[in-house]
């Protein structure tokens, strides 16, 4: 376990997440079909050519679930009760296939839980950003963690 417990979990800690992922076009592909989306921009190489962008967009969806992925082992790996929401989700810029992502948490606020006096109420804030530091992805999460056990 390497996530962090509730109690570490303090407003204002900052975390740059040590791993970082070079996005394929087999992630887009696989996850794009995977979900159901068979939206040109994803999958259609000649179509994506005709938009502003040129080429195909990775999917963002698969941008928010990596941008969580990359978080959990520094921060909620075998300490986390369960995610409670996403909210705020951005995506100021797009992700191409070749782009690696590397993310940046902040725990923006921390509270006891009401009901579960062994367990607290974590929001983080998520950013990604990209191999020319553009924000790729933002969102924050909710997450209710474990207390350290006695």
């Amino acid at each position: 376990m390497s996530g962090l417990w509730f109690e570490d979990l303090t407003e204002g800690l900052v975390v740059e997440h040590a791993t970082r992922r070079t996005v394929t076009e087999t992630d887009n592909v696989l996850f794009t079909t995977m979900t159901m989306n068979p939206a040109p921009l994803h999958l259609d190489h000649a179509y994506a050519a005709t938009t502003e962008f040129g080429r195909p967009l990775v999917n963002s969806m698969f941008t928010l679930a990596l941008v969580v992925g990359l978080s959990v082992p520094e921060l909620t790996l075998g300490t986390i009760v369960a995610q409670l929401g996403l909210d705020e989700v951005a995506f100021p810029a797009p992700v191409f296939h070749g782009d690696t992502v590397r993310v940046e948490t902040e725990v923006v606020s921390a509270r006891e839980s009401r009901k579960r006096p062994d367990a607290g109420i974590v929001v983080f804030a998520h950013r990604a950003l990209n191999q020319r530091d553009e924000l790729v992805c933002s969102c924050r999460r909710t997450g209710l963690m474990h207390r350290r056990p006695a």
